[in-house]
């Protein structure tokens, strides 16, 4: 495997070491092995080297000491402070954002994943075409291609410069029309009324498997459940499913993205589609790694990237996960947080009670009267309705049952009492 050397300059953040502890989860997910750890305390970044050049020089010891042939920094560099650091040290240079965006580039599935990928990495390779340093780690992550390119002189560079334009637009028209066939079917779900819920929160934190539990809760098909694994950015596409109740309160659930500190802007915005399943939805669930002492990080991360995206104003459940693995009482609800495990039968149980709590607030409790030939009325009210009690009397069926706002408006005339 090959080794690196991890490196971050201290400029007096709340949150430094958390940062320098998750980059070298992110060098673990890349498969690199993290050899050493370099920190140094600055007041602010050296415009051309980023840390000291004395710093540099040590870390260029320490690389031979190691056999270590990677040199990751944990910010974002400029092409400058990215070439000048390779000529001290001799070693592949990469940043944070890079870093990122090669682990997204190994874990895309989809087209569109892979197309929105694309273009956040030719956002990040057009200001640093004319750095020397060019690191490959396809070798080791299995895709993805090169981190930095470079032009042979200025004619070339500009040449790459209009290639890579090219290639943006080209990218950006093929994402149009998968947004394009995505709106239809979100047009299409609008219809129906349902409401529906998004699984947000940090990278790892247990939304696939939070997926899978209410999917096993309702014994629906195998073939529903969506992949999870104990690793970073484990899935990169948002997964639709519709939950199906016996007391007809169903909903679609969508899995996000998972979020991560500093996550780069050009992936951001790359993902503004996949993410927008969150920002249409009805209700949000954070879904919360609570047995990670950062938890609280990771809280801000996600609320953070929300805000980016322009996801505001829609209600939230704080869902802290993994109390199995922690001495917290678990399933428990207090307020809109639960604590619970995905991997608990009972814990899901408890989470679609807090989730149809939230989602169904707004449904109106009423008893409506349907005459034996208002066949269809009664169809729909038994499929959309929260039915709680049938009767009859000479007349009709008698149905106390609770709807929504919108169903009530259009059965208004068949109601005896609310």
């Amino acid at each position: 495997m090959t080794k690196a050397i991890i490196c971050g300059a201290d400029f007096g953040q709340a949150d430094f070491l958390y940062t320098m502890d998750e980059l070298e989860n992110l060098a673990h997910a890349c498969n690199l092995d993290v050899s050493s750890r370099v920190t140094q305390k600055l007041d602010k970044p050296i415009a051309a080297t980023y840390i000291g050049k004395g710093k540099a020089e040590e870390i260029s010891r320490l690389a031979l000491a190691n056999a270590a042939s990677i040199l990751i920094i944990n910010d974002e560099l400029t092409p400058i402070q990215i070439r000048n650091l390779h000529q001290i040290t001799n070693l592949d240079v990469i940043d944070r954002t890079e870093l990122i965006l090669q682990i997204f580039a190994s874990r895309a599935q989809s087209k569109e994943a892979k197309i929105q990928v694309q273009i956040a990495q030719l956002r990040v390779r057009l200001p640093r075409l004319h750095t020397d340093n060019n690191v490959k780690l396809d070798q080791q992550t299995g895709g993805g291609g090169s981190f930095n390119s470079r032009g042979a002189g200025e004619t070339q560079l500009e040449k790459d410069r209009r290639v890579i334009g090219k290639k943006i637009s080209f990218l950006k028209k093929e994402l149009k029309e998968i947004e394009a066939k995505q709106e239809l079917t979100r047009k299409q779900r609008a219809k129906s009324s349902l409401k529906s819920v998004a699984l947000v929160g940090y990278t790892n934190a247990g939304k696939s498997t939070t997926l899978n539990g209410l999917l096993a809760l309702c014994q629906q098909d195998d073939q529903k459940q969506v992949f999870e694994k104990d690793m970073l950015f484990a899935t990169l596409d948002t997964s639709v499913r519709r939950l199906n109740f016996k007391d007809h309160r169903d909903f679609l659930v969508s899995d996000t993205v998972g979020f991560v500190s500093h996550l780069p802007h050009q992936l951001v915005q790359a993902f503004k589609t996949t993410l927008k399943e969150a920002a249409l939805a009805d209700l949000l669930v954070q879904v919360v790694d609570v047995s990670d002492p950062n938890y609280p990080d990771m809280i801000k991360t996600t609320e953070d990237t929300l805000k980016e995206i322009g996801v505001n104003d829609i209600p939230m459940i704080y869902a802290f996960n993994k109390a199995d693995k922690t001495e917290l009482v678990f399933p428990e609800i207090i307020g809109d947080q639960i604590t619970y495990s995905a991997r608990d039968e009972a814990s899901i149980a408890k989470l679609v009670e807090l989730i149809k709590q939230k989602l169904f607030a707004d449904q109106k409790k009423a008893v409506f009267k349907i005459p034996f030939n208002q066949g269809k009325v009664l169809d729909e009210l038994n499929v959309k309705g929260h039915v709680l009690k049938i009767d009859y009397d000479a007349e009709g069926t008698l149905i106390s049952a609770e709807v929504s706002p919108s169903l009530y408006q259009k059965l208004e005339r068949f109601v005896l009492e609310a």
